[in-house]
């Protein structure tokens, strides 16, 4: 049995998204169905609309980063009851039998883990997953997590993606106080990375190449600004980053930020997803044991540990709260990179189709 909802969808590639009427599945015993107030814009979102990470079925309703109240709850949930604020990230499923998600990482689980949107449905067969552009969403009991009630509800939707993603190699790579850590690109994600490095303790440099940026940056967190055009400030601050934690959307040369390392120093990618063309400079590696890591959002532990350490320290992300008769002019202005620093659509405000 099904249940419909209001959503915002994309039919192709190239129309603007509108307002489309989406089937969710009826509760079987660990869901929990959950009334959607806020879903953050994602650029990831973007690239899947568009198409510029392989085909894409439709129609298509985006968005996974999602918060709203449990409605209600299935027979053998135990962890979440009806009126709890809630939110739901990138993934909605995992295999739950391979190492990794033994172990708490059910986001490299080694089957895959079920993506909230564009995803093959298997407890909806011959539908794929929807997402957050929507008011209402079932989810298993496991991939729901708890929102504390300290925070603004709209400006957490962005953590459970942008803020695991910046949160969980901070933690991985142990940052702390005595560390000296670099966040390049201060945009959706490096924002949420200065707030979270500065709130564990480390002295936090913004790497940036806007000077009108460094004022932002100081007031997120930061201790200092380096602006990476200029090259007499990067030869000054050679060998001197313990971790940089890399938001650079795109293709970059990374030699520059590579330099920057401190002996064992290591450069996280967490923004650039697609190839890396820029020759590298092996020298700069094997001189001073540095490395060049990867991160990919987060498992559900860590993603609740996320949530925790931001109401404890009242971390949220810098929004813009919009209308959902806003949401392509939204896509217009985060592709021009013209939003401090993320959007967030208002759900309630979601016409019938």
């Amino acid at each position: 049995m099904t249940f419909t909802t209001r959503a915002i969808a994309a039919q192709n590639t190239s129309d603007d998204l509108a307002a489309i009427t989406i089937e969710r599945r009826d509760l079987l015993e660990h869901d929990v169905r959950i009334d959607i107030e806020f879903a953050g814009i994602c650029h990831s979102d973007i690239h899947s609309v568009k198409g510029d990470w392989g085909p894409m079925h439709f129609p298509l309703v985006p968005g996974h980063e999602i918060v709203g109240h449990v409605a209600e709850i299935g027979a053998g949930v135990t962890t979440h009851k009806v009126g709890d604020l809630v939110g739901v990230g990138v993934i909605i499923k995992s295999c739950g039998e391979c190492e990794k998600c033994l172990n708490n990482l059910e986001n490299y689980c080694d089957k895959g883990a079920l993506l909230t949107f564009g995803d093959a449905d298997p407890d909806l067969p011959g539908h794929i997953t929807q997402g957050g552009y929507s008011q209402s969403i079932v989810i298993t009991e496991k991939f729901v997590l708890r929102v504390p009630a300290n925070l603004d509800p709209a400006a957490v939707a962005p953590l459970l993606c942008a803020g695991i993603t910046t949160f969980s190699p901070l933690r991985h790579w142990k940052v702390g106080p005595g560390m000296t850590v670099g966040v390049a690109g201060i945009g959706g994600l490096g924002h949420l990375a200065v707030k979270f490095a500065h709130a564990m303790g480390a002295h936090v440099v913004a790497l940036t190449t806007s000077e009108s940026k460094a004022a932002v940056a100081l007031k997120l967190g930061a201790d200092e600004v380096l602006i990476t055009k200029d090259a007499e400030a990067m030869k000054a601050s050679r060998d001197r980053f313990d971790v940089i934690l890399s938001t650079l959307p795109g293709d970059h040369d990374m030699n520059p930020y590579i330099k920057l390392l401190a002996f064992e120093g290591t450069y996280v990618v967490v923004g650039a997803i697609n190839d890396m063309t820029h020759p590298l400079a092996l020298p700069l590696l094997l001189g001073r044991r540095k490395s060049i890591a990867g991160s990919n959002i987060g498992g559900m532990k860590e993603t609740q540990e996320m949530l925790d350490f931001a109401g404890e320290h009242g971390i949220t992300a810098d929004i813009e709260l919009i209308n959902a008769d806003q949401v392509n002019d939204a896509y217009k202005r985060v592709v021009a990179n013209d939003v401090q620093f993320r959007f967030v659509i208002d759900t309630a405000t979601i016409p019938a189709a």
